[in-house]
Order: structure tokens, then C-alpha cells, then sequence
């Protein structure tokens, strides 16, 4: 990935950095530099490590200020569900994140471009590469904006609910029979995306897609959730 391209990556976070190798660094996948025969420390790792306190420090400090009456326990489960992989992969794929790290051979053969933990990492980085550019004022602003729609909405809820659990409890109250049926698979074996439909008593409620046939049903479950606004 060239200097060019990553300026588009600045862009998008609207950041431009003084230290273009502390960019390219938190890009640098540990496979990438285990087929260069590079040092270890010249993956993202050790960003990820200082992105991951930094991340956790800002958003921990966005509850305890916005939501004073809460104990410890209830700021440290808000912190907890706002940080995880599910929604750093979210943030990241709106950022195409992806598309910019350097991965070695093998890693890119194996489907590690699609991988949610991968791409949850080098936001991690990332925000370990800003911090260390410039200040933590400016990493809170460019985090906080990132994750503002979750913040501000509870989004960030919707990814910690087990909906497929959550839907069979309803389905149970109703006396009703829920089925998932898998309609398609796309892709190479390595990297497949499986498509799957719900139905209740032959009534198509919710459609979903993923990596796994269990994330293709607790998407469809999740869709099927959204149209009836019972699980919001």
C-alpha cells in the first residue's frame, strides 16, 4: 500500500499524520512480517496494546461523565459492550480498513482480509499510532466521532444481543415453530459468506448473511427483530 493511497485513510478519519511510518506500522499485519523476515516489534502489536488502553480510557471516561449515577459495575459493561470486536469491525469496515493493511501470502489466501479480529486489531492500532503522533486530545476527538452513533443512541446494545436465543424465547410464548433455512453460499471455500432466511410457520421474517452459518442465522434473527422494533 502505497503513501498515496493511504492518504485517503487520513481523509476518512480526519487526521493527517506528521509520522507516515507510525501509519503504515499499525497497517503492518504479523504475518506480513513474518514472510519479510522483518522484527516482530515492526508488526502492530504493540500498537494494538497501547491503542486498546487508549480506547478504553476514552470511552470510560464518556460514561462516567455522562452518566454520573451509574455504579461501577453498570460504567464497566457500557464500556465493555461499546469496545468490543463486533463494533470495532463495524467502525473499521466503515473505514475500509481492510483494504489497507499489509498481510503476508498465506494470511491473504486464508481469508485474513475478511477477519473481524484482524481488522478490530488494526483499529486498535491505529489509535495507538494517532496518540502517539500527537496528543490524547486529539485521539479522544477522532475516537468519540468514530463512535458517536453508538455512544449517543445505544447502538452499540444491538451488537451484544443474542437475538437468535432472543427470538426463540418469543417463539416459545407464541407456540409457533421458527425454521432458518440456508438459501445460498457464495465464495471459495476459505472465505465463504452464507445466506440464510427466517420463517415463522412458513412466514418469511428476516434475512442474513455471514461468515459462519451461525452468524448468517443470528443476523437473520436480528433482521427479523428490527422489522417488528420489539428489540431496539
Amino acid at each position: 500500500m502505497s503513501k498515496d493511497n493511504l492518504k485517503f485513510l487520513e481523509k476518512k478519519l480526519n487526521y493527517y499524520f506528521k509520522n507516515k511510518n507510525l501509519l503504515e506500522k499499525a497497517l503492518t499485519h504479523s504475518s506480513f512480517v513474518n514472510e519479510n523476515k522483518m522484527k516482530s516489534y515492526d508488526s502492530n502489536e504493540r500498537l494494538e496494546y497501547l491503542g486498546d488502553a487508549v480506547l478504553g480510557l476514552v470511552i470510560g471516561e464518556y460514561f462516567y461523565k455522562n452518566f454520573p449515577e451509574d455504579n461501577e459495575g453498570s460504567l464497566t459493561k457500557m464500556r465493555a459492550e461499546s469496545v468490543n470486536e463486533k463494533v470495532l469491525f463495524y467502525i473499521s469496515k466503515k473505514l475500509d480498513l481492510g483494504e489497507y493493511i499489509k498481510f503476508g501470502k498465506g494470511e491473504i489466501k486464508s481469508g485474513g482480509r475478511n477477519r473481524k479480529s484482524t481488522s478490530a486489531d488494526a483499529l486498535e492500532a491505529l489509535f495507538g499510532a494517532i496518540y502517539l503522533d500527537s496528543n490524547f486530545e486529539n485521539i479522544k476527538k477522532i475516537i468519540l466521532n468514530l463512535f458517536q452513533e453508538f455512544l449517543e443512541k445505544d447502538s452499540y446494545k444491538l451488537f451484544n444481543i443474542d437475538f437468535k436465543t432472543k427470538f426463540q424465547e418469543e417463539v416459545q410464548k407464541s407456540g409457533k415453530k421458527a425454521e432458518y433455512k440456508l438459501v445460498k453460499e457464495e465464495g471459495p471455500d476459505n472465505d465463504k459468506i452464507f445466506f440464510t432466511e427466517l420463517y415463522l410457520d412458513d412466514v418469511l421474517l428476516g434475512r442474513g448473511k455471514g461468515k459462519t452459518k451461525k452468524e448468517s442465522q443470528q443476523e437473520a434473527a436480528k433482521d427479523a427483530f428490527k422489522r417488528s422494533g420489539k428489540i431496539v
